[in-house]
């Protein structure tokens, strides 16, 4: 190994506790449970180039996928019966340069974090007493920090490979970021498209809250009317309810945009239809994914990451939650040449 890379069983060791815990926790597991010492920074730069390898590797595919030059191989048969497509957005903190010359919503107007676009793929089979039930080990998770016109590159290809084109429904869940559904009608225009319940009940508590002296003594029935009506999927009652709310000034400019976004977005909100038919209404899994993925990672307090770190580490993590793991070691990608051969390179 001298002048060489970390061994493949090294590499994958390093990588898995990597994405797995902070690079110092992971540099003191592996010399505790391996006895293999290796720096924090070797820690890091092993795992964050064996992501982001993992990551080209998942982009070439796309790329080949979407020009039809790759043709995945169609569900089992039967395939499941419907296809969700989950999609979300978080922010990561970064290092300045990563986030100069981009608008933030802090006091002086700069941005301290990059967003991180999620997918999150599963089926549905079976209902459990008229409710929706995710079919066991079907959750497969991808993560980037490119544009929206990049994503949806990568997120058609992976709904291609989970048989997308074979498979009776499709649904895409999401917040009312306008960015999710300009790529849902791009990439998915015979999908459903359902906006997430939950977000959907938080514009109402917020538009409660906004009338809250208008309603006086009676903000909590009022909100627990226009609640029963989003259920019902009545999003015509709430819009009139709310227009009955005579706001002045400034105040009637917010009521109209928080009532923009029901009208907008009211077609994806027929939840008691939606239930009919057996579907989710409630994005979940992708929320989860925010969390558990980027989040218990990529947010801990004090880290600030380059973006090429991030992705490495997002992406090692999307595929040990996607339970593709080996797939990132079959070929030997993730392995550095000798020294020798970068001195030549170089």
């Amino acid at each position: 190994m001298e002048q060489a890379s970390l061994s493949p069983g090294l590499r994958k060791m390093t990588a898995r506790a990597a994405a797995a815990v902070p690079f110092a926790t992971a540099a003191g597991l592996l010399a505790e449970l391996a006895g293999v010492g290796l720096t924090v920074k070797r820690t890091e730069r092993s795992a964050e180039a064996d992501g982001a390898a993992a990551a080209q590797a998942i982009s070439a595919q796309a790329d080949a996928i979407s020009a039809r030059k790759l043709v995945p191989l169609p569900p089992p048969d039967p395939a499941p019966d419907m296809l969700y497509i989950a999609v979300d957005g978080t922010g990561v903190p970064v290092v300045a340069r990563e986030a100069e010359g981009r608008k933030g919503k802090a006091s002086d107007g700069k941005a301290r974090t990059r967003e991180v676009k999620l997918a999150c793929l599963f089926t549905q089979t079976t209902l459990d007493d008229g409710h929706p039930v995710r079919d066991p080990a079907s959750t497969t998770c991808l993560a980037t920090f490119e544009p929206a016109e990049r994503f949806g590159v990568l997120l058609d290809a992976e709904a291609r490979r989970r048989g997308a084109e074979h498979i009776r429904q499709l649904a895409v869940l999401g917040d009312g970021a306008a960015w999710i559904w300009n790529l849902a009608a791009q990439l998915f225009p015979h999908a459903t498209e359902i906006v997430d319940l939950y977000h959907a009940r938080e514009h109402l508590h917020d538009l409660a809250t906004l009338a809250a002296r208008l309603l006086a003594g009676h903000r909590d029935d009022w909100l627990a009317a226009r609640l029963d009506e989003l259920d019902a999927g009545n999003v015509q009652a709430i819009l009139a309810a709310g227009r009955d709310l005579h706001f002045i000034g400034s105040l009637a400019g917010e009521r109209d945009k928080a009532l923009a976004y029901f009208e907008h977005n009211a077609h994806r909100m027929r939840y008691q239809h939606f239930r009919d038919l057996g579907m989710f209404v409630g994005s979940g899994v992708v929320e989860a994914g925010c969390k558990s993925i980027i989040g218990q990672r990529l947010k801990l307090s004090g880290m600030h990451w380059a973006i090429d770190g991030a992705t490495g580490i997002a992406t090692l993590r999307c595929q040990d939650t996607s339970d593709r793991w080996s797939q990132i070691w079959q070929r030997p990608h993730s392995q550095t040449p000798p020294a020798d051969h970068i001195r030549q390179a170089s």
